[in-house]
C-alpha cells in the first residue's frame, strides 16, 4: 500500500522514518521493496551517479529523468525528488520546476532552505521538504552546522519557518545532536537526520554509501554490505570464465 504524506506526519515520536537515495529504476524498485518508508531523488545523484565534482552540476534534465526511472520502479514508499541548484531562485520558476518534479513522478519535492519559496509551493498544493542545517548548494565547506548558539539559533528558527510555510518535514544536516533534539521536540513535523544524531524523527542516508560502493564515506555513514568488492569479484569471474572459454555453457545456450 502507498504510503502516504499523513502516515508520516503521524508517525512523529511514534516510529522512525526510513529514508534511502535512489536514482534509478532496479535500486528504487529494490528499495521500495525492503520497506523503505521515503526515497529520495536526490541531486547527491551528481556525485555518486554522474560523477560530477558538486551538486551545483546537476541540472533540471537530469533530476526529471532520474525522478521518472525511480516512479517507474518504486511503488509504495513515498518519492521526494530534490529541488536542484538554481531551480527555484524566484518563486515563478520554483513552482514551474516542483511541478515538472511531479509529473515526472515525484509526491513531494525537496528545497534547501528558502522558507519564502516553500510556502509559495504549498500555496500552489505542492508538497514540500524542508531541509536545513549544512547546505550543499551553498555551503562553501561540508562541515557541520551551528556548533556555537548564534547558528545554531538561526538553524532553530529556520527549521520553525519552514513548518509554517507548510512543509511536511524537514531534513536535518550535519547538526549537533543536541541541537537536531531541540529542533525534532519544538516542531510539530518529522524531522530527518543526515549526521544529526538519533533523535531526529528519521534517518536519510545516500544509498551508495550505506551500500559500501565507495571506499571514503562520511563519519555518520554505517556501512551495511561491501557491493564494491562483491560486484569487482563478480565481474573479475565473468572476465575468466569469458576468457577461458567457460562462458557461455551448453545450459546456457540455445539449441
Amino acid at each position: 500500500m502507498r504510503r502516504t504524506i499523513g502516515n508520516m506526519k503521524s508517525t512523529k515520536g511514534k516510529e522512525k522514518i526510513t529514508v534511502l537515495t535512489a536514482y534509478d529504476y532496479s535500486a528504487a524498485r529494490i528499495i521500495d521493496e525492503a520497506g523503505v518508508d521515503i526515497i529520495l531523488v536526490g541531486d547527491s545523484l551528481g556525485n555518486v551517479v554522474l560523477g560530477y565534482e558538486s551538486t551545483k552540476e546537476v541540472t533540471m534534465e537530469d533530476m526529471l529523468r532520474h525522478t521518472g526511472a525511480v516512479a517507474r520502479g518504486a511503488k509504495d514508499c513515498l518519492i521526494v525528488a530534490d529541488m536542484p541548484y538554481n531551480s527555484d531562485e524566484t518563486m515563478g520558476l520554483a513552482v514551474k520546476n516542483a511541478k515538472l518534479l511531479i509529473k515526472a513522478g515525484a509526491h513531494a519535492v525537496k528545497i534547501e532552505g528558502k522558507p519564502e519559496i516553500a510556502e509559495a509551493l504549498v500555496k500552489e498544493n505542492i508538497i514540500v521538504m524542508g531541509h536545513v542545517g549544512l547546505l550543499p548548494q551553498t555551503a562553501e565547506e561540508m562541515k557541520v552546522q551551528g556548533k556555537d548558539e548564534e547558528s545554531a539559533g538561526n538553524i532553530l528558527n529556520d527549521a520553525i519557518a519552514l513548518e509554517k510555510a507548510g512543509c511536511f518535514a524537514i531534513v536535518l544536516e550535519c547538526v549537533p545532536e543536541d541541537l537536531a533534539k531541540k529542533i525534532t521536540e519544538t516542531v510539530k513535523i518529522p524531522t530527518i537526520g543526515i549526521g544529526s544524531g538519533p533523535y531526529c524523527d528519521g534517518q536519510v542516508l545516500v544509498s551508495n554509501d550505506m551500500l559500501g560502493l565507495f571506499d571514503k564515506t562520511p563519519k555518520f555513514v554505517r556501512k551495511y554490505a561491501n557491493l564494491k568488492d562483491e560486484i569487482k569479484k563478480a565481474v573479475e569471474e565473468y572476465c575468466k570464465d569469458v576468457k577461458e572459454g567457460n562462458f557461455p555453457s551448453d545450459k546456457e545456450c540455445f539449441k
